[in-house]
């Protein structure tokens, strides 16, 4: 490449002399194509090169970077990892000093495509303060060694971008007015108006003139906390954009990796101080505190009635012949209750109550309600098999916190050659058994003091085939006193006068 002077010189030479590129050549001593480009350009401006680098900072986190990257192809789509979450993790989990654009452009180089988001245009909708929007969005949490799906309800305040969040089982009536009137709880108050869309829980159907007509449920609900409930045209999302925004923010940063719990109460708690801490940071437009624009709109909300709205429907049923009680699919033994008894079910979003239909309404029994988990099943196989080939990534893998204690502390192994050999030898295990079922022969060995891999394959074996191992016989002739004693074979030594050399 030229020096700038010879740059200017060609260009002289082109502009101020006339020369042809043919006697610049000859009188600068430069290759025809150089005398070209420099004669004729007419753009100086200087260029900026992109900066090309191995990242050496990021250098001794790659390995997770890459197991994260990895993992989330197994995830929901929306549920994976930002590159701005990435960063987070570094900094937070593992002391990373780097910038986020450092991390950001690996994890664009690493998963080699770019992310287009391509929206219509639309005008921006203002929202005064003390009215909300409220959309449900799908969140998977780790119970039980599985992904099981869960319901979350979110409730947004475009004005100060609040945003209030409750986890259901379902999108059913009663799931969906209880974290409506959850939520409520958490504000410490009731919006004036909320937007929804038209949801099967709250609409019956779109009457032609473009008017609503709700369930009864819902409309005695609205009428109980005394607000208005606006509905979006069909295919509208934009018309309530900031909760469909908040559903995907909440899902992205609250629930990425998901979170390992064990009952709803903890998720329910979890997601309560995720949304409570999100309140700290700025307004996106407004140059303040989520929390503190918060506390001025929260002076517009209406206050919560006295007494709290409870959710429940009332249905018919009867027992069968064998006294069961036959709802949702599901068979409920009642041996307390007379067969082809009438009754009355109160069935609520969690449970529901069994009642005598005489008149007295006494309560016979109370039930669960029978909901399906949809529950996403692990293949532990794979996963271990991408173990073997990077023993370190268990160190960092999100996968591992989903496994149970007893087999996550026999992989993650300081030494790196025990932890690859116990990787290889768990891999092997589940060609035959679960993760679970090598989890339970690790407890049952450890409780027995049998640590090596042959007994604890053995009580493995024993578990999957127990007709092959009968428990010991019981007799009851030997005396407890005799029971289980050693003799000590040196006396015999001493009554044949036979000395043994130490």
């Amino acid at each position: 490449m030229l020096k700038v002077p010879q740059q200017q010189y060609i260009r002289f030479l082109r502009e101020a002399e006339g020369c042809s590129i043919q006697e610049i050549v000859e009188r600068v001593g430069v290759n025809w194509r150089t005398a070209k480009k420099y004669a004729d350009q007419d753009d100086w401006n200087e260029s900026v090169a992109k900066r090309k680098g191995a990242f050496p900072v990021l250098g001794p986190y790659l390995d997770a970077v890459d197991t994260w990257l990895e993992e989330d192809e197994r995830m929901p789509r929306k549920q994976r990892h930002t590159a701005r979450h990435i960063f987070h993790r570094l900094r937070d989990e593992y002391g990373f000093t780097g910038g986020e654009r450092t991390v950001s452009q690996y994890v664009s180089k690493r998963r080699k495509q770019m992310v287009l988001e391509r929206s219509e245009r639309f005008e921006r909708l203002e929202h005064p303060g003390g009215e909300a929007q409220a959309d449900f969005g799908t969140v998977h949490i780790v119970k039980s060694g599985e992904l099981v799906e869960r319901k979350v309800l979110t409730v947004s305040f475009p004005s100060s971008n609040a945003a209030f969040v409750f986890p259901v089982p379902k999108e059913n009536t009663e799931c969906f007015l209880e974290a409506l009137k959850r939520v409520f709880e958490q504000v410490g108050g009731v919006p004036r108006k909320i937007w929804f869309d038209n949801l099967s829980a709250a609409v019956v159907s779109v009457l032609a003139d473009g008017e609503r007509k709700t369930t009864d449920a819902f409309a005695r609900f609205c009428a109980h906390y005394r607000f208005e409930p606006l509905f979006c045209n069909p295919r509208s999302g934009n018309e309530k954009g900031n909760v469909e925004n908040k559903v995907g923010y909440g899902r992205r940063n609250w629930c990425v990796p998901p979170p390992v719990v064990e009952t709803a109460e903890e998720f329910e708690a979890h997601l309560a101080q995720a949304a409570k801490l999100d309140m700290q940071r700025p307004h996106y437009a407004k140059q303040a505190r989520i929390v503190d624009l918060w506390e001025q709109e929260q002076q517009k909300l209406l206050h919560l009635p006295t007494v709290p709205f409870e959710v429940f429907r009332i249905e018919n049923a009867r027992l069968n012949k064998y006294s069961e009680l036959q709802f949702e699919s599901t068979r409920f033994p009642l041996p307390q209750c007379n067969a082809l008894l009438p009754v009355l079910l109160k069935v609520k979003w969690d449970e529901m109550e069994v009642l005598s239909a005489d008149g007295m309404y006494q309560r016979l029994a109370t039930l669960p309600r029978p909901y399906t988990e949809k529950a996403m099943p692990l293949d532990w196989r794979s996963i271990f098999a991408g173990y073997r080939k990077r023993p370190r990534s268990v160190m960092y893998s999100t996968f591992v916190d989903m496994m149970p204690q007893p087999v996550r502390e026999l992989i993650q192994e300081e030494d790196a050659a025990l932890r690859k050999s116990r990787i290889e030898w768990v891999h092997r295990l589940l060609d035959t058994y679960s993760l679970n079922e090598i989890n339970d022969g690790l407890v049952q060995a450890k409780a027995s003091g049998d640590h090596g891999r042959t007994e604890l394959e053995c009580v493995l074996y024993a578990m999957r085939h127990p007709e092959f191992h009968p428990e010991p016989f019981a007799e009851p002739h030997t005396p407890d006193c005799v029971r289980g004693h050693l003799p000590q074979l040196d006396a015999y030594d001493r009554l044949l006068g036979v000395t043994v050399d130490a």
